[in-house]
């Protein structure tokens, strides 16, 4: 089979979890001898950071089409397309919209919208916000929307977006490139936490993290990301390592007793939408402390397989517990994964996903396309 993504990058991990789950899913693609090419609007700042120039050998034949402006890649993108099985458009693509249009001009590939951020899509859309990346009439058109949350978040594509088939594809792990290593000394610490600076998570953070960091002042504690601003509250024994680089991941996990996850406030809210850093801390066989989150319990098993912190003083129970017990829970949470959250597992998912709706009896029973009754979403219409 053979997919045409137009994503937001998968060229540069710099500020963003979309290029670490697009290279999982990729290699695990082209492992299943299924092949890509993935379109990327080139700009400045993924360019300034760009840790995957081009795409490597373990993707096979796929490959990376770097643009400045759409324009100059119609052609291309009309070639692709006439050759390709599936075509899938992403939240936060630049070009969702030409994307979409090119898609369902070519009428040969499936459409398939893929929302790697649905909780904040939808917070956005309900606060009456403009969302650039959603087509102006919805997801009427796809024949599947894929979302990295489920729960309540797959009926709001639904009754919000229109969308007339809805799975859920969660994040995933590369085992290849998350795994157990030697510790590290300058990753060393008593608890760590890896994320791009977000503000809707900050209060929990400084809950979770800060207030403990502030209350044992003889032990590390450690932050790796992007983006944080000047006044984050800083002290004495909280370290600071900028923009950490997937393939740093795994020493920074592997080298700290406890690594924290915190979910941002809208995927929290709606449940089911784990983050892509808990499945790579728990495939290296780190200890997590997680936020709490309905939905958690089914991707792992709390005081088992992940410690759960709702205030502060859970974060230094956990701190107090012993190194083995903290070590047993890590191996657990690591079988767990690569049971059931790799990456190989969520590209048979979707390739089964896809074959569903290939099938004649499937296709047969496809619902009629939306008439179009006025209902427009605020986006921006060509």
């Amino acid at each position: 089979m053979k997919i045409a993504i137009f994503g937001l990058t998968i060229s540069s991990s710099w500020g963003n979890g979309h290029a670490t789950l697009w290279r999982g899913l990729g290699k695990a693609l082209a492992r299943l001898g299924h092949e890509f090419v993935f379109f990327e609007r080139d700009v400045p700042y993924y360019a300034s950071s760009r840790d995957w120039p081009s795409l490597p050998p373990s993707l096979g034949d796929s490959k990376l089409v770097l643009y400045s402006d759409w324009s100059t890649i119609e052609g291309r993108v009309r070639r692709e397309l006439a050759d390709c099985d599936t075509a899938i458009v992403s939240s936060y693509c630049f070009d969702a919209q030409a994307a979409t249009d090119a898609i369902l001009d070519a009428q040969r590939p499936l459409a398939v919208f893929y929302d790697l951020d649905t909780p904040v899509t939808l917070d956005a859309l309900r606060s009456g916000k403009h969302v650039p990346y959603i087509p102006w009439r919805g997801l009427a058109d796809f024949d599947l929307v894929l979302s990295y949350t489920g729960g309540a978040a797959l009926e709001a594509l639904r009754s919000d977006l229109s969308a007339h088939r809805v799975r859920a594809l969660y994040g995933h792990v590369d085992p290849d490139v998350h795994q157990p290593v030697d510790p590290v000394q300058r990753y060393r610490a008593a608890l760590s936490w890896l994320g791009t600076y977000s503000a809707d998570r900050q209060t929990l953070l400084e809950e979770l993290f800060v207030a403990p960091a502030r209350q044992r002042p003889g032990d590390k504690f450690l932050i790796g990301g992007a983006q944080y601003p000047e006044h984050f509250p800083w002290s004495d024994n909280v370290y600071f390592v900028y923009h950490l680089p997937p393939t740093e991941h795994a020493a920074f996990f592997s080298s700290s007793r406890l690594t924290l996850n915190v979910t941002r406030e809208p995927m929290a809210r709606m449940g089911w939408c784990p983050s892509g850093r808990l499945f790579e801390a728990a495939a290296c066989g780190a200890t997590v402390l997680s936020d709490e989150w309905c939905g958690l319990e089914d991707f792992y098993t709390p005081g088992e397989q992940v410690l759960v912190a709702r205030v502060a003083a859970d974060t230094l129970a956990a701190l107090d517990l012993s190194d083995a017990r903290l070590q047993a829970i890590g191996r657990a949470a690591r079988e767990r994964t690569l049971d059931e959250h790799t990456s190989l597992h969520r590209a048979k998912q979707l390739i089964q996903y896809l074959e569903e709706i290939r099938s004649p009896s499937r296709r047969r029973s496809l619902q009629p396309p939306l008439q179009d009754h006025g209902q427009h979403f605020d986006t921006a219409r060509p």
